[in-house]
């Protein structure tokens, strides 16, 4: 056997180690050169690992999960195998390969039925009082026959007629209180118990947003601050431009007015364009607006970087954001995509909400989030009208912003925003 040891390689950038999130070979598998074999990923961004030879996998010294040293044996091979299999196909990718073997299994579903409410218990307990067997009950033809029908005993219902005759409500009433007892102790449809837990290690991407977010949340003293903004003229400018727009391009969303805005906003407000270095004690102000676009992606949040917004035409920035987001779901973006942003701006499009309290993308010191925009009655000059609202929560790094210079700079955004000429002139 010619055995090749494939070891963890130096990505670059000072790296000392990297996480395995995937892989795509097991032992005996039969690879050939260039095939990704794994997925490994480092601070900055995820890399995809090639097979550096033909031959057979013998061993692989690391599962997903596992942080390896650079330079630590990684997959050991087998050379000389290289041509026993070199057609056969290779093993599917698989969510469920990762799957920790130790998830407990799902027990047989069995229907869950809920206990009747005390109130319909006690409807139930008022007309179903028993009577002695040996009484005669007393009722006409017609309620007999009804009763038989829905298959009542008459001799458990209470007769409010004259001698303690049933009458037709005595009936009705019953059978009224027997359906919504039936109701009350009958499940819904489709609705089964479950048993059992998921186990799903944090591993990859995930487990990076999740280190982040905490260095983030616990380091960061958030000042949050929430404005509503009155859209109804951006809002009809979007759609004018929208129906003259040229055959072939998108439509225009929200977002490429608010970062327009937001470029000529900073201009006043550079400490909110800024980096935090906390080690040297240092404020960088930036000059370019490097904006973050956060964005969900199958994998996890991603915030790829519109470089230089403040040079960038609208429908330019609109067409940059829409690449940009794209290639992040796709995974796509590079890492020079996915790094520089100096403020970020943050939206859950429709499901924006009302308001939120998004996390700031540190080293930078503020993120603007953008809720959904939803018709309101509000009073104008008196007289209650229907406008189109949105509110803007944001965060500010309260080390670095302080609360009057973080409402000052929302406010000239809002007032940017409800007056859209001033977007792209002076006023």
């Amino acid at each position: 056997m010619s055995r090749y040891v494939f070891k963890m390689p130096d990505l670059g950038e000072g790296t000392v180690e990297a996480e395995l999130v995937a892989l795509h070979v097991k032992p005996g598998d039969v690879v050939t050169e260039d095939q990704i074999m794994a997925e490994v990923m480092t601070e900055k961004a995820a890399v995809e690992v090639p097979a550096p030879v033909s031959g057979r996998v013998v061993s692989i010294n690391a599962k997903p999960g596992d942080m390896v040293p650079v330079g630590s044996e990684l997959v050991v091979f087998d050379t000389d195998a290289a041509g026993e299999s070199a057609n056969s196909p290779q093993p599917a990718k698989a969510e469920a390969k990762d799957a920790p073997a130790s998830a407990p299994a799902s027990k047989a579903p069995t229907v869950a039925v809920p206990a009747a409410s005390a109130t319909t218990a006690r409807a139930i307990t008022d007309v179903l009082q028993p009577h002695a067997s040996t009484e005669r009950v007393m009722a006409s033809p017609a309620t007999r026959r009804r009763a038989r029908e829905a298959g009542i005993d008459l001799r458990l219902i209470k007769g409010s007629g004259p001698g303690g005759r049933i009458v037709r409500a005595d009936l009705d009433h019953t059978m009224q209180s027997q359906g919504a007892a039936s109701a009350a102790t009958r499940a819904p449809a489709g609705a089964v118990r479950r048993e059992g837990v998921e186990e799903v290690k944090v591993i990859g991407l995930r487990r990076t947003i999740a280190q982040r977010m905490s260095a983030a949340k616990r380091d960061i003293p958030h000042f949050a601050y929430v404005e509503e903004v009155d859209v109804t003229e951006l809002e009809a400018l979007r759609r004018h431009l929208n129906a003259r727009r040229a055959a072939g391009t998108a439509s225009y969303t929200y977002l490429p007015f608010i970062v327009t805005a937001l470029t000529r906003v900073l201009v006043d407000f550079p400490q909110c364009n800024a980096h935090y270095d906390s080690e040297r004690g240092v404020i960088l102000r930036h000059r370019p607006v490097h904006v973050g676009i956060a964005t969900q992606t199958p994998d996890g949040l991603l915030v790829p970087v519109v470089r230089h917004a403040e040079a960038r035409p609208l429908r330019d920035l609109a067409d940059e954001i829409r690449r940009l987001t794209d290639a992040a779901r796709t995974k796509k973006a590079t890492r020079e995509e996915l790094s520089g942003s100096t403020i970020t701006v943050t939206s859950l499009g429709r499901l924006g909400g009302i308001v939120s309290t998004p996390v700031i993308n540190a080293p930078e010191v503020a993120i603007i989030g953008i809720n959904k925009v939803v018709e309101r009655p509000v009073v104008r000059e008196g007289a209650v009208v229907v406008r189109h609202m949105m509110n803007l929560s944001s965060s500010f790094d309260h080390r670095i912003v302080d609360g009057f210079d973080a409402a000052a700079m929302i406010q000239a955004l809002r007032e940017r925003l409800e007056h859209p000429a001033t977007i792209f002139v002076d006023p």
